[in-house]
């Protein structure tokens, strides 16, 4: 994808399309292993799905970004986005039809797509439907809901079938159909035969059976639709009733916002479209055609019937090997600290620190802050458990996680039922900080045991995402963790809190964004004296305007500047006289890049920080975040040795141009693929 060179910024969703382009290529990438393709594939149209739901709304408002305050000044930017999403949905139909589906076929499995169900399998989807599925069906008449139009829940699945009388000559009516993709497995597997095995969309086991659905009607027409609504609800800064209330009130409204997408079956009749486009008051930008199935984020979840042998070969998490054994936990970090890489490490460490402060006698008090947990969350239960045994827990559960407020309410109710000191979210703040504090009191003394990570408090996405945790007893470290969560239990805005002295800890919006900006000022200074200067930085998006040209202002100084950005890249490289010493990286591979890593070369004497703050002007403005500085030399020496490999990868890296274009990386005589270079580098 390539875009007319903006001036001094790529615009915001067209950098976000181009990082889902790079998915869609590594589900075409015949090098990945087929069934981790489709992984991909189900990735990109998630992606897909998530952008309808949350920009769309904003570009629909404007009919473009050519504002000021908006990323690349361009006048066409809604087609433009159009236009992108509508090439990148034609690729992807392709590569499922015309290359995924063939070798899955090649493999003796056969998901039957738009294709006739064969005759020796219609018992088995009859009795599959009569026994599970038609109890989940509820159609409507459109025509007796006129006056109160039904309101399709946002990324709901349904049919619209037209029919007509079977016995007289009456006029077609039109109906609604749901597919229940929520209360059942979007595919049935059929009997297997001859070692082949077939896989049916659940779709499909619904339209071999409408006639027992509209019983007198003739089936004239059956074509799959899906509305995507306004997701991007925002709570009102000022409450009135308690926040729990506040966020159930908002689920529901997302349920019903206003559509931004309406996907409908390429096939269906114009007739139809027409009917159902007057019925939904939708617009000709919101009316996207589609193919026979949507929603194929699904395919994450299509059966593998090839005992694993497509998908990438075993990688078991690594033990740590200093925080094995029965020794407590605490005594270790007490001797020094820690640094686990998940998914490459265990995250069972993390698990062990929680739960050993459950139980553990001499722990007084348990601190943590909470943005998205896993569903059956074993992190939630030690707390709870902790709270049941006499510990003070205070919890911080950040109840406008997007698309994760329903998970976070749940367990917050439980937490407090438990007798947890739940603290709710901040007026106009999100609390995205990952940190958490233990404080145990033992032969008199009292110590300080924080975490700070990367990433989530979550063991289901430890699986998969890379991150960094940070176990420490460092006095300066977690004297201010204290200080940050006295902060959070006042739910006060900071510009009318005391200030907090800050000097271990990059806390937005505190001194996160200025201290970054001293330590490029920094490099700066070194680079024009001639000494040795250089910055890397990892993230997941890079966006704020203010940080951006501070880097401009590096590169114009002359020092050399490594960005790894796995999404949003709204800075422009290798342009004369503006970025021509700044490389973009984005490296897509097997585990999501996660993790976010500061370095700056210092003149020889490298300061490094990890954190969870992305440089967007929602981290940086309106989110708590934290990032901690590295003290310990070896874990310094091991977070250079990760990023080095990074730098190092030839195979699934792309350089990103100043022309929003992905390079591959020049090929070298030993290719280096950095997931499995790290993972080798980390084994004992």
């Amino acid at each position: 994808m390539s875009v007319p060179f903006p001036p001094l910024y790529f615009n915001r969703d067209l950098s976000w399309l181009n990082f889902n382009h790079r998915v869609l290529l590594e589900a075409a990438n015949p090098d990945t292993p087929l069934y981790e393709r489709i992984r991909f594939l189900a990735i990109f149209s998630s992606n897909l799905d998530e952008f309808s739901r949350v920009r769309m709304p904003g570009l629909l408002a404007l009919g473009s970004l050519a504002t000021p305050e908006n990323d690349g000044a361009d006048t066409q930017m809604l087609p433009l986005v159009q236009e992108t999403v509508y090439r990148d949905q034609e690729a992807f139909g392709q590569l499922l039809n015309g290359r995924i589906l063939p070798e899955l076929r090649q493999n003796r499995v056969h998901l039957l797509y738009g294709e006739p169900l064969p005759a020796a399998y219609e018992a088995a989807v009859t009795d599959y439907f009569f026994c599970r599925v038609l109890a989940f069906l509820q159609p409507v008449w459109l025509d007796q809901t006129v006056g109160n139009p039904l309101q399709l829940p946002d990324n709901a699945l349904y049919f619209a079938v037209s029919l007509s009388p079977s016995a007289t000559a009456g006029s077609v009516r039109y109906a609604l159909l749901n597919i229940p993709r929520s209360a059942l497995p979007r595919f049935f597997k059929l009997p297997s035969t001859d070692d082949q095995h077939p896989i049916l969309f659940l779709d499909d086991v619904i339209r071999q059976h409408l006639p027992a659905v509209f019983p007198g009607y003739t089936i004239g027409g059956c074509y799959s639709i899906k509305i995507n609504r306004n997701a991007d609800v925002s709570i009102a800064d000022e409450f009135t009733g308690e926040m729990d209330e506040n966020i159930a009130r908002m689920l529901e409204q997302r349920k019903v916002g206003l559509p931004t997408r309406f996907l409908y079956d390429a096939s269906m009749p114009a007739e139809l479209l027409n009917y159902l486009a007057t019925y939904f008051t939708l617009t000709r930008h919101e009316l996207i055609a589609g193919g026979r199935y949507h929603t194929l984020s699904d395919l994450a979840a299509l059966p593998d019937l090839t005992d694993n042998r497509l998908s990438y070969p075993p990688q078991p998490p690594l033990p740590h090997p200093d925080l094995q054994g029965t020794e407590s936990i605490f005594a270790r970090i007490e001797r020094r600290d820690y640094l686990l890489h998940p998914p490459y490490h265990s995250y069972n460490a993390v698990l062990r620190f929680f739960n050993e402060a459950a139980i553990d006698p001499f722990v007084q008090e348990i601190h943590v802050t909470l943005y998205r947990v896993a569903s059956e969350s074993l992190i939630v239960n030690a707390l709870i458990s902790a709270a049941k045994n006499g510990k003070n827990v205070t919890v911080f559960v950040e109840l406008k996680a997007r698309f994760d407020e329903a998970n976070n309410l749940k367990w917050g109710k439980r937490l407090k039922a438990a007798g947890v000191r739940l603290v709710y979210s901040i007026p106009s703040l999100k609390v995205h900080a990952k940190t958490a504090l233990v404080k145990r009191q033992q032969d008199g003394q009292s110590q300080l045991y924080g975490i700070l990570s990367t990433g989530n408090f979550n063991e289901s996405t430890a699986r998969f995402y890379t991150d960094h945790v940070l176990l420490t007893t460092h006095r300066g470290l977690t004297d201010e963790l204290a200080q940050l969560f006295t902060y959070l239990q006042s739910r006060q805005q900071p510009a009318g809190y005391p200030a907090i002295p800050f000097k271990h800890l990059l806390v937005a919006p505190f001194n996160l964004m200025h201290r970054f900006m001293a330590l490029i000022d920094r490099e700066i200074a070194h680079q024009r004296a001639g000494r040795p200067a250089r910055i890397i930085i990892k993230l997941n998006n890079l966006q704020e305007k203010t940080m951006i040209d501070k880097l401009y202002e590096a590169s114009q100084a002359g020092v050399p500047i490594d960005l790894i950005v796995r999404a949003i890249c709204t800075l422009v490289p290798g342009v004369s006289g503006l970025s021509e010493h700044i490389t973009v990286r984005r490296i897509v591979d097997r585990y999501l890049e996660h993790g976010r890593v500061f370095i700056f070369h210092n003149n020889g004497q490298p300061e490094t920080y990890l954190g969870s703050a992305d440089w967007m002007n929602r981290n940086l403005y309106r989110r708590v975040e934290v990032c901690f500085p590295v003290y310990d030399p070896f874990l310094q020496t091991q977070i250079r040795q990760l990023i080095d490999c990074q730098l190092a990868d030839t195979v699934q890296a792309r350089f990103i141009d100043r022309y929003l274009t992905m390079q591959p990386i020049p090929a070298s005589d030993q290719p280096v693929r950095s997931q499995v270079a790290i993972y080798r580098l980390l084994q004992p």
